[in-house]
């Protein structure tokens, strides 16, 4: 059995690396016209609700804080966010869209809508809800397997 289980790992790693690059293909194609990168636009994502630290917002995101660390810089030095005091922790700052950002991600808003409308039609609503779910779950497990300390251990399905 466990060699079904490896190919079943190898074809879902290979599935999601593919997924992540159309993904990135798109998110560049929807930001683009409002001035920002893919990678910009999902920091600034992450910010849009509550300011976060930079490890905050890299923990959300699954990236490093060294990413997220040079795309707030630039993000702060362009005008599209801030550093703001973070009142739990004097040193570590929290970064916050100014309101350039939030108009540059509301430009995203259109594009977004659209291409959200022509997945669902290709997929059906209940199957692109189903994936969702899938998805989530699949990162919340792969996140709790993964982290520093935890043990390997097997993991029943649901």
């Amino acid at each position: 059995m466990s060699g079904e289980r490896q190919a079943l790992f190898s074809r879902t790693a290979l599935g999601v690396f593919r997924l992540n690059g159309r993904f990135l293909g798109v998110a560049e194609e929807l930001a683009a016209p409002a001035g920002l990168t893919a990678a910009w636009w999902q920091v600034l994502g992450a910010v849009l609700r509550e300011p976060l630290s930079v490890s905050g917002i890299a923990r959300a995101m699954g990236i490093t804080r060294q990413s997220v660390q040079r795309i707030a810089d630039l993000l702060v030095t362009r005008g599209l966010a801030e550093y703001v005091p973070n009142p739990a922790h004097r040193r570590a700052k929290l970064l916050r869209p100014t309101p350039d950002g939030r108009a540059a991600v509301e430009r995203i808003g259109p594009g977004h809508s659209a291409f959200a409308d022509r997945l669902a039609l290709a997929l059906g609503d209940r199957e692109f809800a189903e994936t969702v779910r899938v998805l989530e779950r699949l990162a919340d497990v792969m996140e709790t397997l993964t982290e520093p300390g935890r043990e390997q251990e097997p993991q029943t399905g649901r």
